[in-house]
C-alpha cells in the first residue's frame, strides 16, 4: 500500500505544480507577502556585552514563513531585509532560523575566522538524504576529504570530462522537437542527467538512469518538506526512498570501479590518493557520489535554464554568443575552446547573479558569537543567503536589469565586494566543482546556439519555484527553431 501511494504521489509531483507555485490573484499574493507578525527577540544578549538582540518573527502558526520563502523567493528576502536589516530571524520548518544577508554579514559566516559557524546547519535539512556529503563536513575532516576529492577535478581530469560530455550534449540537443513550445527545463534536466551518468558513472541513460534521476529529485526536494516524517506519499518519505535507491546503486557498482581505471568521476574517486596516501573508504565514495551527482546535476540544469531564458528575452545577446560559437567550427570544442567563449562567460555570470542555483546556505553556531553587533547563541540555525548580495544597490548598478557587461572590464561590478557575487558559496566550502559546472554549461549552451534560435512571447516573465532549488514553475516554454 505504501509503495502504491508513493508511486502515485511521485507521478503527481512530476506533473503538477507545487502548491506554492499555483498562480493566485496579485492582490492575494500582495496581502500574503505583506502580512505582519509580532516582533520578538531571538535571545537576550549577555549582560554587559554591548551586543544587540536579533529581531524577527515566527510568522504563521505551525508552518512559519516556510511557504512564503518557497513562493516568493527574492521578494520575500528583500522585504525581510528592508524590515529588519542584514541580521534577523524567522520561524520556519518548526525552528527559528537566523538570516544573514548582505556582503558584510555573509562574509563573517563564510570566512568563519573563529570557527563559530559549522556545517551542522545542513544536517537539519538534508542529512537524511545526503549523509556525509562534502558540504556537510566540518573543519579538519572537511579539509582532508576536500584534498582527496581535488584529485578528481585536476586540469587533466577536467579535460577528459569535457571530451566525454561533448558527444552526449550534441546528440541530446539535436533530438529536441522544434516549432511548438516545448518546456525547456525538463529537456535540459534530462540532458544534464545524461551527461552526469556518462561522465560521472560511465553509464548510458536508460531505465536505470531514469530511476536514478527520480531518486535524486526526490532526495533534493525532501529537504524542505513541511511534514518532516515518512508519511506515505509525502516528500520526506520519497526522499528516504530515493536515498536507499542511490546507496544500493553506487554500492553495487563500487567494486568494479575499484578494479577498473576509468575516466569517469566514480572511478576517479575510487582511485583518488593524496601525496600522503590518504584515500576514501567505500562508504565515503558512496556518500560523495550521491552528493556530487545532486550538486552537479541540479545546479547545472538551473544555470542553463536561466541562461536560456535570458538569451530568449535578449536576442541581441543570443546572436552575439552564437557568432562566437559558430566561429569555433564544427568540431566538438575542447576545454580551451570553451574557455574562449567570452560572451557565454559573461551571460553565465549574470544568470548566476539573477538566479543563484543555491539560494541559501545553512550553518549552525558552534558557540556564542556575534554578527555585525548582534548576539547569536550557540546552537542557532543560520541561513546565509547570496540572494540579497546579488541585488544590493551598494554593489550593483540597476541590479534588477539583465546586464552581462557588468562582469566585463573595466566595470567588474563583481569586485565591488568579496561577497558581492557568490553563487558558488565562499570560504573553505566554496564549490569544488565550479570549474566543471561552468564548462558543462558553456558546452551545452554552445550546442544550443549552433543548432537553434529560441524565443519566448513578448511580455513573458519566468516564475521561479523555490520549493527546493529554484526552477521555472511552468517548465520554461520556448519557441525552438532550427537555425
Amino acid at each position: 500500500m505504501t509503495s502504491a501511494v508513493g508511486k502515485v504521489a511521485e507521478a503527481l509531483r512530476e506533473r503538477v505544480p507545487t502548491l506554492t507555485a499555483i498562480p493566485l490573484p496579485r492582490k492575494v499574493d500582495e496581502r500574503w507577502l505583506g502580512a505582519s507578525w509580532p516582533v520578538r527577540e531571538l535571545a537576550a544578549p549577555p549582560a554587559g556585552s554591548g551586543l544587540k538582540p536579533v529581531l524577527g518573527d515566527d510568522g504563521p502558526p505551525v508552518v512559519g514563513h516556510a511557504l512564503e520563502m518557497m513562493r516568493f523567493g527574492l521578494d520575500f528576502s528583500m522585504r525581510r531585509y528592508e524590515q529588519y536589516g542584514p541580521v534577523s530571524w524567522l520561524g520556519g520548518f518548526g525552528r527559528r532560523i537566523v538570516s544573514l544577508s548582505g556582503p558584510e554579514a555573509t562574509q563573517i559566516a563564510l570566512v568563519n575566522k573563529d570557527k563559530a559557524f559549522s556545517q551542522e546547519g545542513w544536517k537539519f535539512f538534508i542529512e537524511h538524504f545526503f549523509e556525509r556529503g562534502l558540504m556537510l563536513l566540518d573543519f579538519g575532516e572537511h579539509h582532508l576529504h576536500r584534498r582527496i576529492m581535488q584529485q578528481a577535478f585536476t586540469r587533466e581530469r577536467l579535460t577528459g570530462y569535457v571530451g566525454q560530455m561533448g558527444p552526449a550534449l550534441r546528440e541530446g540537443v539535436r533530438s529536441w522537437p522544434t516549432g511548438t513550445s516545448p518546456r525547456l527545463y525538463p529537456a535540459l534536466k534530462q540532458l544534464t542527467l545524461d551527461v552526469a551518468t556518462r561522465v560521472f558513472m560511465d553509464m548510458r541513460s536508460d531505465a536505470d538512469a531514469a530511476k536514478i534521476n527520480r531518486a535524486f529529485v526526490s532526495s533534493v526536494r525532501a529537504g524542505t518538506a513541511i511534514v518532516r516524517a515518512p508519511v506515505p506519499g509525502g516528500r520526506w518519505a520519497a526522499g528516504l526512498r530515493g536515498r536507499r535507491v542511490l546507496e544500493r546503486y553506487f554500492g553495487e557498482n563500487l567494486p568494479a570501479k575499484r578494479l577498473a581505471d576509468g575516466d569517469d568521476l566514480f572511478a576517479a574517486l575510487c582511485h583518488a590518493t593524496t601525496e600522503d596516501g590518504d584515500r576514501f573508504s567505500d562508504v565515503d565514495i558512496v556518500n560523495h557520489m550521491i552528493f556530487l551527482m545532486m550538486a552537479a546535476h541540479d545546479t547545472t540544469t538551473i544555470t542553463s535554464s536561466a541562461m536560456a531564458y535570458y538569451l530568449a528575452k535578449h536576442p541581441e545577446w543570443q546572436e552575439h554568443a552564437r557568432t562566437e560559437s559558430l566561429a569555433l567550427g564544427d568540431d566538438l570544442p575542447g576545454i580551451e575552446a570553451l574557455e574562449s567563449l567570452e560572451t557565454l562567460d559573461l551571460v553565465m555570470k549574470e544568470a548566476l547573479r539573477l538566479v543563484a542555483p543555491v539560494p541559501s546556505m545553512a550553518r549552525k553556531t558552534a558557540k556564542d558569537t556575534e554578527v555585525l553587533g548582534h548576539y547569536l547563541p550557540a546552537g542557532t540555525l543560520v541561513g546565509v543567503s547570496p540572494t540579497l548580495n546579488h541585488f544590493s544597490t551598494d554593489c550593483w548598478t540597476d541590479p534588477q536589469r539583465f546586464d552581462p557587461e557588468r562582469f566585463a572590464e573595466p566595470r567588474r561590478e563583481d569586485k565591488s565586494h568579496r561577497f558581492a557575487w557568490m553563487p558558488f558559496g565562499g570560504g573553505a566550502h566554496k564549490c569544488i566543482g565550479l570549474q566543471f559546472g561552468g564548462l558543462e554549461v558553456k558546452a551545452l549552451m554552445h550546442e544550443m546556439l549552433r543548432a537553434y534560435r529560441w524565443s519566448v512571447p513578448e511580455g513573458y516573465t519566468a516564475r521561479w519555484d523555490y520549493v527546493s532549488l529554484p526552477v521555472p514553475a511552468d517548465g520554461l516554454p520556448v519557441r525552438l527553431e532550427y537555425r
